[in-house]
C-alpha cells in the first residue's frame, strides 16, 4: 500500500470560539482549538492567526498560544513566525505555525508587504499591516516535502480589488521555486473570488483540494485552501465545521503520485 498522510488547515482565530450572535465578542478557549486539532490526528498541521495582536503592535517574545500548542501537540516538531511588528496592528489574529510529526528543517520566514491603503476603523484612519509567509521542509514516506503556509490580507474587507496587489505574486514565486519537489501550500488566502486564485496558482502547476464548500462562517466564501502539485495525489478531503473558530477545518489525505 502506498504511503498516505493527512494535512490539516485551520485559521484558528487565536482560540476565539464561534458565536452566532456575538462573533466579535466570543470568549477565547484555546483548549477547544487544541481538542479540535488533536481529534484529526493529522501528520501536518498548518495554522494561521495563532496569536492575538496586542495594543501598539507589541509581540510577546514567548508567544502564549503557540507555547500552549507545542505543549499539547506531543510528538510534533514545529515552526512559528510573527509578521513584522507594527504599531498600527489591529486586535485580530496574527502569526502562523507549522506542526509536523516528522522533523522540520530549512525554515522560511518571508515578509509579505501590504499596500499603503487608508481605511476607516471605528472612526480612525488606519493602514493595513504586513503579512508573513512561512515554510519548512520535511520527509514523509521517504520523500522530501516542502511545506508552505500563507495568510494574506482581506482586500475585500477594504473594498479594494484583490488583484495586482503583489501579495499573491510573492506566494506564486515560492510555488514556482518548488515545482521540482512535492509541495503543499496551505493557508487563509482571503480571496473572495477564489477561482481567480485557483487559476493563478494553476500556472505554476498547483491545484486546490476543493472549490465548492465555504470555509468561513461570516460570509459564504472559500477562503481556506490546501494547494498541491503533481508530485502528490489527493485521496480524500473534508470541510468540517468547528465551534472552535470562525473558519472551518479543512483536512486532506495524500499519497505520492511519482
Amino acid at each position: 500500500m502506498s504511503f498516505r498522510f493527512k494535512v490539516l488547515q485551520l485559521n484558528m482565530q487565536f482560540g476565539q470560539i464561534w458565536s452566532e450572535y456575538y462573533p466579535d465578542h466570543a470568549p477565547i478557549r484555546l483548549a477547544a482549538t487544541i481538542k479540535e486539532i488533536q481529534s484529526h490526528n493529522a501528520d501536518i498541521v498548518m495554522l494561521q492567526e495563532v496569536e492575538r495582536a496586542q495594543a501598539g503592535g507589541l509581540q510577546a517574545e514567548v508567544p502564549p498560544n503557540y507555547t500552549e500548542l507545542r505543549k499539547a501537540l506531543v510528538g510534533y516538531d514545529s515552526f512559528f513566525a510573527y509578521p513584522d511588528a507594527n504599531p498600527q496592528e489591529l486586535p485580530f489574529g496574527i502569526g502562523e505555525a507549522i506542526f509536523s510529526k516528522t522533523s522540520l528543517r530549512d525554515t522560511l520566514r518571508l515578509n509579505v508587504p501590504s499596500p499603503a491603503i487608508e481605511f476607516d476603523f471605528w472612526g480612525e484612519t488606519r493602514m493595513p499591516t504586513d503579512r508573513v509567509m512561512i515554510g519548512a521542509t520535511t520527509n514523509l514516506g521517504g520523500h522530501e516535502v516542502r511545506l508552505l503556509n500563507a495568510h494574506l490580507l482581506a482586500f475585500f474587507m477594504l473594498n479594494v480589488s484583490e488583484e495586482k496587489q503583489g501579495q499573491r505574486e510573492l506566494v506564486l514565486e515560492q510555488l514556482r521555486a518548488s515545482q521540482d519537489t512535492p509541495t503543499l501550500l496551505c493557508g487563509d488566502f482571503n480571496v473572495r473570488k477564489h477561482l481567480d486564485l485557483v487559476d493563478q496558482f494553476a500556472t505554476a502547476g498547483y491545484r486546490t483540494v476543493q472549490t465548492e464548500e465555504p470555509t468561513w462562517r461570516r460570509r459564504p466564501f472559500v477562503l481556506d485552501h490546501i494547494f498541491y502539485n503533481d508530485w502528490l495525489k489527493l485521496i480524500r478531503h473534508e470541510v468540517k465545521p468547528t465551534p472552535a473558530s470562525d473558519h472551518h477545518v479543512l483536512v486532506a489525505e495524500f499519497e505520492f503520485a511519482r
